[in-house]
């Protein structure tokens, strides 16, 4: 049984205040989000949209160090650019705030404090590695050493950037801290953890067995995690930009931005109703949705519930349908490489053209896999759906009533079976785009919407008013009569993705404050009902606009090349054949491969050696899915000495090959060859 809900709490990812917001952001959360919210709002339903900025954590003192300003400036910086980038777009917030208010350090630090005093964290200490010169201890990235794996010089203490292995701080041969440049030494810090593992058995039950319903994407990612196996998780690190973590003991140490982030929004919706937040957060009758993108799920599906629950006065989400990410031009979208449609530079090269993106971005929404944008599928749609569909029928409705009723809704006469036909299909729409909506199907909900303009442009096109004015001047009355109902009956279907065209079309017919249940009604305007002067909706995109969009793109990438210096490594001492002999180098199928958790660039691979099975650990993520490998034969070698990655015993190792620009391609026989063959 379905349950009911009194309320609706959405919220929306919290962007990271270190640069401003792209194509990608508004595709994969921001432009379903609100969607799903004028959704609600139009059917008058009680509903809050909760956002703001992720302020806190080591990017943001990175580059406020690079840049000599301090890290309140960075976010301040960028908290401006990208709320002004949601007004622009028309995501309509009731509230975008940010993690370095006072009213969100202090609803962080009472949420940690309960649970604190509950005993829910487990205390440990460590030792890890601390600048003496800067009197600091040092977060992953602010040491760098050799790694272990190629011999790089210049590896982060969490990852080496050229061979793409998931390394720890310890594991760097001669370390460097990239604040003072002396080696650090190890010291004895204390933390506190979240135990998830002690989570894992309700958390088992509530995702698998309870919300069966999720996007399978969701679903999926939550069991492979679960099936692996939570380990606590510490809330606490060694930094100076965060909010302190409350304990007389603990100076110097701040929140984890894991643990702190979401409770953004919390604070955020205390900010906004100071007097009524608790019956959003903690009432059975509030519906709570979290929309993310995918590299986000396990926070949101796994740890903050768990914060929640060990908390004890929160309600769970009901749903978190997060979406895929989107590319660009068949390449990923980098903030690093500039690769990216930045909104503010979108607005500046297409002014009030922005549901023109947000139309594009929904109908090509990442909503089950990674989808892409290209400047001339922009195009196309726009031409050739909003404006030979959706704008051309408008128009035509419109301009023909004021020539042949003064701009006057005209009066309905004797129904045709055509005529019938017609307002029985729009009035089938509602069912059909609810639906959707309802399941967070939004690009087929939008697809919905768009046949609805169909029909009118079908009726207007068979029925031919022109021509009938000629001769029966009742009949067009009938016609004109049922285009108008259904134009208003679009500026319905079109609100929740459309706000800006939407305004227009309210303007055109002069109706205001239409609901979602009125739609597929043919009385919303009545006979004699006075319309405005309308005009174009949409205007066609010409082939010289989106040469110029393709050409920046194209620029941006001769910039990265000329960037890359192209570096040789230089060759190893010479080795005897014998030790080289020493090598087994073989061919394996894979027959599964799985991102491994809380290792953003590690694979684990399930590899049919010909002699049973084995498991591999490769650090290839950011060049390959794990669905594609699936089948696909490997080179590996066999006879390396096994080693724990992550937790996890690794087998061998595959063989790969490095571009100039640090990109890895796994190393694959040309045809397929018996599982456990040699390379020799």
């Amino acid at each position: 049984m379905t349950k009911k809900f009194k309320r609706t709490l959405v919220t929306s990812a919290l962007p990271y205040a270190n640069g401003p917001v792209h194509i990608g952001h508004l595709a994969g959360v921001y432009i379903p989000a609100d969607i799903y919210v004028r959704y609600l709002r139009l059917k008058g339903q009680e509903v809050i949209h909760i956002g703001g900025s992720d302020e806190h954590g080591v990017p943001i003192t990175i580059r406020a160090k690079k840049e000599g300003v301090t890290p309140q400036d960075i976010v301040d910086k960028y908290h401006a650019i990208i709320k002004k980038s949601f007004e622009d777009f028309g995501i309509s917030f009731d509230i975008y705030s940010r993690t370095s208010s006072e009213i969100h350090k202090q609803t962080a630090s009472d949420f940690f404090l309960k649970l604190y005093q509950n005993g829910d964290f487990e205390e440990k200490t460590s030792e890890q590695y601390f600048d003496e010169e800067a009197q600091m201890f040092l977060a992953d990235r602010y040491i760098m050493g050799e790694c272990p794996h190629c011999g790089n010089p210049n590896a982060y203490g969490d990852q080496c950037e050229s061979c793409g292995t998931s390394l720890s701080p310890t594991d760097l041969k001669n370390p460097r801290s990239t604040i003072s440049g002396s080696t650090p030494v190890m010291r004895e810090t204390k933390h506190w953890y979240l135990p998830l593992d002690k989570h894992e058995s309700w958390l088992r039950q509530w995702i698998l067995e309870d919300h069966k319903e999720w996007k399978s994407n969701v679903y999926g990612q939550c069991k492979s995690w679960l099936d692996m196996g939570l380990q606590p998780r510490a809330v606490s690190r060694d930094l100076d930009w965060g909010v302190p973590i409350p304990l007389p003991d603990a100076k110097g140490k701040v929140l984890y931005v894991w643990f702190d982030a979401p409770i953004g929004y919390i604070s955020n919706t205390k900010e906004l109703l100071p007097d009524s937040w608790e019956k959003w957060w903690k009432s059975e009758d509030t519906k709570l949705l979290h929309f993310i993108g995918k590299d986000n799920i396990v926070f949101h599906c796994i740890v903050f519930p768990a914060m929640l629950k060990a908390e004890g006065s929160f309600i769970l989400p009901e749903n978190v349908p997060a979406n895929e990410f989107l590319n660009l031009e068949g390449d990923k979208i980098s903030t690093s490489r500039n690769w990216a449609v930045w909104l503010h530079e979108y607005l500046e090269d297409f002014p009030g053209q922005q549901d023109i993106l947000r139309y594009v971005l929904t109908a090509n929404a990442p909503e089950t896999k990674d989808n892409d944008f290209t400047w001339k599928d922009f195009q196309a749609r726009n031409n050739n759906e909003l404006v030979a569909i959706l704008g051309n029928f408008i128009n035509r409705a419109l301009v023909l009533t004021q020539k042949y009723f003064d701009n006057k809704v005209p009066q309905i006469h004797e129904l045709t079976d055509y005529d019938k036909e017609t307002l029985k299909e729009f009035a089938d729409v509602k069912e059909v785009v609810e639906s959707y909506l309802e399941t967070f199907r939004f690009r087929d909900a939008l697809k919905e919407a768009m046949n609805l303009a169909r029909i009118g442009n079908k009726y207007l096109a068979d029925t031919e008013p022109w021509k009938v004015a000629k001769t029966d001047m009742a009949s067009v009355e009938t016609i004109m009569n049922i285009s108008l109902q259904l134009t208003a009956n679009l500026s319905i279907a079109f609100e929740p993705f459309l706000p800006f065209s939407v305004q227009k079309i309210r303007q055109f017919i002069n109706k205001d404050n239409l609901t979602w249940e009125q739609l597929g009604r043919i009385d919303l305007l009545p006979a004699g009902h006075q319309l405005n002067p309308s005009e174009l909706l949409f205007a066609k995109i010409e082939d010289e606009t989106i040469e110029k969009q393709i050409q920046k793109l194209l620029d941006t990438k001769k910039a990265n090349e000329q960037a890359v210096e192209i570096k040789v490594a230089p060759q190893k001492a010479n080795i005897a054949f014998d030790d080289f002999a020493k090598l087994d180098l073989r061919v394996g199928k894979v027959l599964e491969c799985i991102k491994v958790p809380k290792a953003d660039k590690l694979l684990q691979f399930l590899i049919d050696d010909g002699m049973g099975k084995r498991t591999i650990i490769s650090g290839i993520a950011a060049w390959y899915k794990p669905e594609d490998l699936v089948g696909k034969q490997v080179c590996f070698v066999a006879n390396l000495e096994p080693r724990k990655l992550k937790g996890v015993e690794s087998q061998g190792m595959l063989l790969s090959v490095e571009d100039s620009d640090g990109t890895l391609s796994l190393i694959q026989p040309p045809k397929d060859v018996t599982p456990g063959s040699q390379i020799g």
